[in-house]
């Protein structure tokens, strides 16, 4: 279900419009389960028996209400809600009242304007946003303006071959970039949108020669151009490598060259691109679309890597400076020779950060010295590696936007600045695999480099990492015992890492889950990166992640810091509060570097663990809600079999999730109900395959 039809819907809803079955098409408007429908229209589902009220757990609860005040009754009906409901809507079918209990937003609308604020109601089709603290709403709401832009181009292109879909995520990238550089004077006010509107067909049938022609122009210097239109030579030129290769534009309809020109019509100029950039790589990834906006680190857990990483002692030396401008000349060349190297950047969240962290305190520095210099900070030391060719464009267009909006910062503090256009290179960021690719080729380094990597790499434990992942471990712990096999998959990062910066002026950090710092993988990690004379310089021990992304509220990480062995303060950050210890070890204490090993005999006199526990099942013994409601509207008599399953997972991330439950007893009555007959078929076929003990 993606926003275009959700759109669609309403707009049929509204036009076909009928009081007794509206909150009914609403919820199939975005494609709630028919099942789930359907039980509620027969009043199982429903949690009021109160005549025009309608409660359905955790999703919504809906009154009709006439000759009262609705605000009022909005008002009173959301504090009494007892099942979680994440809308409350009243309506007399003329005005539309809708309250979202989670992030207490609200609509007061006339209902036949709905169609125009779908997006309120995106968290029922899995499209969660969250208003998260450091969130801009200009972000979210230009993040939908393009996921609708790209269903409507995807209507118009039928074509999914690997190769159109690359030349797409550049044409989406360039686009972006167009947008915001006529928002923010790279381009005059306007220039990009307007000349669309006033020289292109109202059909859309020349506008991708139009835009193939216009980037060819934003590629060409002034002394090369000849015989141009005075509308196309108006723009100027970009270079930076953005418009340099020659890319197929995608074909447009009247309805896809409509929706661009409304994307224009946003103010681009307030986007900030260290989360705009991920969430705009959500919008184009179909398998991520379903967390529109909230698939970027945010920029407080940013802030927990870099600043004990590198910015807290560069701010000291900045305070110790003051007053001595040999020692803040100093610290200027410092910061402008410094690296930061990303190797899992997907769209580029740390070294966007980084950057402006970096560019503030030079910043300062001038304001201390009174300097009339230029930035000296350059992109060419900001180095990235992303798997996904998609995030890499965004990574290098992030930072392009991110160096425009600290020059204009520049400008307004200095009164001058380097000059936006052309663009320079910006960034080395590589699409490939950082588990095969050689750093050092990636983000050369000299003698006496201070290089800091950093990120957020991907986590997979080693039971949910495919054949690729598998290979990957391999090749990076070659040298390693086959107990590697048993570790997260990103460890592949922290051994990197540490062998990149051992003895070196260098430094990383990375963000992880806990898994890596407890039990069995502790000895197997740690002991071979803590033998090249590597430590750890500080940690943050396990905490929540602070992100409302669908899924991912619940999950524990912790930041770990390595640096060659030296005498400086070492600290642990625990619920934000950080302290001093002599050492940490690599259960993210303080005390020695001790590993508990893996043991194949018991200490005591108890028999050997063959497993564990285990369903063993191939994942045909458990159901999601809708599979579970699905099966007993079909079967009734199944609803005895299905009992709610409560794991770490359920209970860390929320999650409800039903299993089938028999007893031997039972089977003669269960191979009556096909779909429980035929789920134990599979898990026979499974558990026959499966070798479980060696």
């Amino acid at each position: 279900m993606n926003i275009t039809q959700i759109e669609n819907n309403l707009t049929k809803l509204i036009k076909n419009f009928k009081k007794e079955s509206f909150i009914y098409q609403l919820l199939l408007a975005y494609n709630l389960p028919k099942a789930t429908i359907t039980r509620l229209k027969k009043g199982t589902a429903n949690l009021s028996k109160i005549e025009g009220e309608i409660s359905l757990k955790k999703k919504l609860f809906f009154k009709e209400i006439y000759n009262q005040d609705l605000h009022l009754a909005i008002s009173n009906l959301a504090k009494e809600i007892k099942h979680d409901q994440r809308f409350v809507i009243v309506t007399d079918y003329d005005t539309f009242l809708a309250k979202d209990t989670k992030t207490n937003a609200t609509l007061d609308i006339q209902l036949k304007e709905l169609p125009k604020h779908y997006d309120f109601f995106l968290p029922w089709a899995g499209m969660e946003k969250a208003q998260l603290q450091n969130e801009n709403p200009a972000d979210v709401k230009a993040a939908v303006k393009m996921a609708k832009l790209f269903d409507e181009i995807k209507k118009d292109n039928e074509d999914t071959s690997t190769e159109f879909i690359q030349e797409l995520n550049v044409f989406l990238s360039r686009l972006l970039f167009c947008f915001f550089a006529e928002d923010t004077n790279i381009f005059q006010d306007n220039q990009f949108t307007n000349a669309i509107a006033s020289h292109t067909q109202t059909d859309g049938s020349d506008l991708n020669n139009y835009l193939d022609k216009l980037f060819e122009v934003l590629n060409t210097p002034q002394n090369n151009r000849k015989e141009l239109p005075a509308y196309l030579d108006a723009f100027p030129y970009v270079n930076g490598g953005l418009f340099a290769k020659k890319h197929k534009v995608p074909k447009f309809s009247a309805a896809s060259r409509k929706t661009l020109l409304e994307s224009g019509n946003q103010d681009w100029s307030a986007i900030n691109p260290d989360i705009f950039g991920s969430m705009f790589q959500a919008v184009i990834s179909e398998d991520q679309r379903g967390s529109l906006g909230q698939h970027y680190t945010s920029v407080p857990n940013i802030m927990k890597v870099i600043e004990p990483l590198f910015l807290n002692e560069l701010k000291e030396e900045f305070e110790k400076a003051k007053g001595n401008d040999k020692k803040l000349s100093a610290l200027l060349k410092r910061l402008q020779s410094i690296k930061i190297f990303d190797p899992a950047c997907g769209s580029g969240n740390f070294l966007i950060i980084a950057y402006k962290e970096l560019r503030k305190l030079e910043m300062e520095i001038f304001k201390e010295t009174k300097t009339l210099a230029l930035s000296q900070i350059s992109l060419s030391n900001f180095y990235g590696i992303e798997l996904d060719d998609f995030a890499q464009e965004i990574a290098i267009l992030a930072l392009w936007l991110t160096k425009h909006q600290m020059d204009v910062v520049f400008f307004k503090e200095f009164g001058k600045t380097n000059p936006t256009l052309p663009l320079t290179e910006a960034g080395n960021i590589v699409q490939g695999n950082a588990c095969r690719l050689d750093w050092e080729k990636v983000c050369p380094k000299k003698e006496n480099d201070e290089i800091y990597i950093l990120g957020n790499p991907p986590y997979l434990g080693y039971s949910v990492q495919n054949s690729s992942q598998k290979e990957d471990m391999s090749i990076v712990f070659k040298s390693i015992k086959k107990e590697y096999k048993s570790l997260d998959y990103i460890s592949c990062w922290f051994y990197k890492g540490a062998n990149f910066i051992h003895k070196t002026n260098s430094q990383c950090a990375f963000v992880s889950t806990n898994s890596i710092c407890q039990g069995e993988q502790v000895a197997l990690l740690w002991s071979h990166i803590l033998a090249i004379s590597i430590e750890i310089g500080f940690a943050y021990t396990s905490f929540k992640w602070i992100n409302n992304a669908k899924h991912n509220a619940g999950v524990i990480c912790v930041i770990v810091g390595l640096r060659n062995k030296c005498n400086k303060q070492k600290y642990i950050y625990e619920k934000g509060i950080g302290q001093s210890v002599q050492n940490i070890s690599p259960y993210l204490t303080r005390g020695n570097d001790l590993f508990v090993e893996k043991r194949s005999n018991p200490l005591s006199p108890l028999p050997k663990i063959g497993y564990g526990s285990s369903a063993l099942d191939g994942g045909s013994l458990i159901l999601s809600t809708e599979e579970k409601e699905k099966l007993i509207l079909n079967y009734p008599e199944a609803a005895i079999y299905v009992l709610r399953i409560m794991g770490s997972q359920e209970l860390i991330k929320g999650i409800d999730r039903w299993c089938l439950w028999i007893e031997d007893s039972q089977i003669e009555n269960v191979n009556k109900i096909p779909p429980i007959k035929d789920r134990i078929l599979q898990v026979e076929n499974f558990r026959k395959k499966l070798v479980i003990f060696g």
